[in-house]
């Protein structure tokens, strides 16, 4: 399996519900770094996974449209805590979107699966991987 990685980072404001969470049930910032993995089995005809340049393009497109909001707010989340890992596959997702619309170009198509993993700290992160 091939993979091509690209980073990003992006920074909201969230509160989570439930004890579980202490002190983070209240509002909070975070700040995330991304890395968003895509992994194919063989290579396209340029030998390569996928363009880079439009990876680390789209990835910052998906985290400008998070970044800089109150998740709290944002209708798709509504009830939901955003934790990392809930992040960590809506991203996914919305690249997986963005794949199958043609953003990528044609040789993503080929795609086998995307990761995306967020990193809250230098010590902690979660991550999701999805087929497609």
């Amino acid at each position: 399996m091939f993979s091509v990685n690209v980073r990003d980072h992006m920074m909201v404001a969230h509160s989570f519900s439930g004890a579980a969470f202490g002190p983070a049930q209240r509002l909070h910032g975070a700040t995330y770094i991304i890395d968003a993995t895509f992994k194919r089995d063989a290579l396209d005809e340029n030998n390569t996974v996928l363009d880079i340049g439009v990876a680390a393009a789209e990835l910052r497109t998906i985290a400008a449209a998070l970044g800089y909001s109150n998740l709290d707010d944002d209708p798709e989340f509504a009830g939901i805590n955003t934790t990392t890992e809930v992040l960590a596959k809506a991203i996914a997702d919305r690249l997986a979107d963005r794949v199958r619309a043609g953003a990528f170009g044609p040789a993503a198509l080929q795609l086998a699966s995307i990761a995306v993993t967020l990193h809250e700290s230098h010590v902690a992160w979660a991550s999701y991987e999805r087929p497609l």
